[in-house]
């Protein structure tokens, strides 16, 4: 299916957007302050062991201390593509680990709790064909790749080649041939040394190896032969992109585009207009049913309604209909939004079994194209159906709201930070369509401190970058998401 790729690059953030068929599937967001740091290595001390969890937490240098599963091991190479249970972790933690000790660790989740994040000490290594296991020899190939001919000849292909390690071919090398995975065999393995130097040379805490950024992990997972247009609006980025595909993809390059007007170009392909509808829990189906989503901390309820959509046959009929829509828009909100951990969706009650089975064939389906792992259940006894979908990151709403200071964390609004990158945008359109330089801009003023404060960044971009000379005006009567720009 024709993909797209938008890549949004400003001095505070990184967006991506993916787009298939015209459809908005996939939303990637990292801002410059606080970074990621899932897929980075870290040399960490042990702080504490605990027997009774079968656990550790991690002294990484950062706030919280990691939490090291004694299982994480297994479960790392599980979702990588190892079949389960072909690896397990059979001693107890106090005879492998110890307070004091140092150790490599891997960040596998960073969630935002208080536990700080998810660690493994196991390492996997992520090219562009293959992922590279450091101190195992087990050749694995990934669950997407489906054909159990090509399995078999990517394992023969991978298993000739001469390595020190462990390898797990992934998704993107469909069809490949030796060559492209001896080069990328070559550099992950150069990679894993020189970690592996570092690590030697200092004392932990310390970070040894930090995973690419969103806009080279956006080339490296979503570029490929079904790939279109992978649009750029950052000159910088663009040649960085185009530099690292020429050394892993390079009959890829000619697709990377770089898109030069002023307008952002989240705006300009009407990408931005479907953001806001990711905020609101309720989403309109085609059909006039919705789905309604309620992210707590415990899990995601999504409560499937028929809204105004009567069917023109009968009850059952109505409700199959609505539900296999609504199959399909949840397994796509579930990769807009970036909701994991447990799901609950309360789909429209179907007495016929075999409707029942086929919702969860079109849900299955539909989920096999999301990269992050899901696991569905039957329906439950009471109509209702479960599923399990790995969470490594803060969901959407998570990364861009805060707690409403009014409604003691009942709600949520966007912070002061978001809004600040809102007036940005919303700065440059009215440049792009006017001669005038001098604007006026009343908001919070959470939101007028930050842009003299910690945001400070953004006004002094506008002004030297854009010629733009502001002026900030306090307006205490405005919620804090409210602003006004005026010339």
């Amino acid at each position: 299916m024709p993909t797209v790729v938008y890549v949004n690059v400003t001095p505070h953030e990184t967006r991506v957007a993916v787009r298939e068929n015209g459809v908005l599937v996939d939303l990637f967001l990292e801002r410059r302050r606080g970074r990621s740091i899932v897929g980075s290595l870290f040399k960490g001390r042990i702080s504490r062991v605990l027997p009774g969890m079968q656990a550790a937490f991690v002294d990484i240098g950062l706030e919280r201390d990691a939490f090291l599963y004694v299982d994480d091991v297994a479960e790392t190479l599980e979702e990588e593509g190892v079949e389960p249970g072909e690896f397990s972790a059979n001693a107890p933690i106090q005879d492998l680990l110890r307070e004091g000790q140092e150790i490599l660790v891997q960040i596998t989740r960073e969630l935002g709790t208080p536990k700080g994040p998810r660690a493994t000490s196991h390492v996997t290594i992520p090219g562009r064909y293959l992922v590279l296991l450091p101190g195992s020899q087990h050749i694995g190939v990934s669950r997407r790749i489906t054909d159990q001919q090509e399995r078999e000849r990517l394992r023969s292909v991978v298993g000739e080649l001469p390595r020190e390690s462990g390898v797990i071919v992934r998704t993107a090398g469909e069809g490949r041939e030796a060559a492209d995975f001896l080069a990328d065999l070559a550099m992950l393995e150069t990679m894993w040394r020189q970690i592996r130097l570092r690590s030697e040379e200092v004392r932990a805490p310390a970070l040894i190896h930090q995973e690419l950024d969103l806009a080279l992990r956006a080339a490296r997972d979503l570029a490929s032969p079904q790939m279109d247009e992978f649009w750029i609006d950052d000159t910088e980025t663009f040649q960085r992109v185009v530099e690292f595909l020429d050394r892993l993809q390079p009959e890829l390059t000619p697709r990377i585009r770089l898109y030069r007007r002023q307008l952002d170009i989240f705006e300009a392909f009407g990408i931005e207009r479907e953001l806001e509808q990711l905020l609101q829990p309720k989403v309109w189906l085609k059909s006039g049913g919705s789905l309604v989503l309620n992210q707590t901390e415990a899990l995601v309820a999504i409560d499937v309604n028929t809204g105004r959509y009567v069917g023109s046959v009968d009850l059952e009929e109505t409700a199959l209909r609505i539900n296999l829509e609504a199959a399909r828009e949840v397994a796509r909100q579930l990769r807009l939004r970036n909701l994991g951990g447990i799901i609950v969706v309360d789909f429209i009650d179907m007495e016929e079994e075999a409707h029942r089975a086929q919702l969860l064939d079109v849900l299955r389906h539909e989920l096999a194209a999301d990269r992050a792992r899901t696991i569905v259940a039957p329906v439950g006894p009471f109509g209702l159906v479960q599923l399990t979908r790995k969470r490594t990151e803060p969901s959407f709403e998570r990364l861009v709201t805060r707690p409403c200071p009014t409604c003691g964390g009942l709600g949520r609004v966007k912070s002061a930070e978001t809004v600040c990158l809102e007036i940005r945008r919303a700065l440059l359109r009215e440049a792009a369509g006017s001669e005038t330089r001098e604007f006026s801009v009343r908001a919070h003023p959470e939101v007028t401190r930050a842009l003299r404060g910690e945001m400070r960044g953004v006004v002094d971009e506008l002004e030297s970058r854009f010629s733009l000379r502001l002026q900030l005006l306090d307006a205490p009567d405005f919620h804090l998401h409210q602003f006004d720009i005026s010339s």
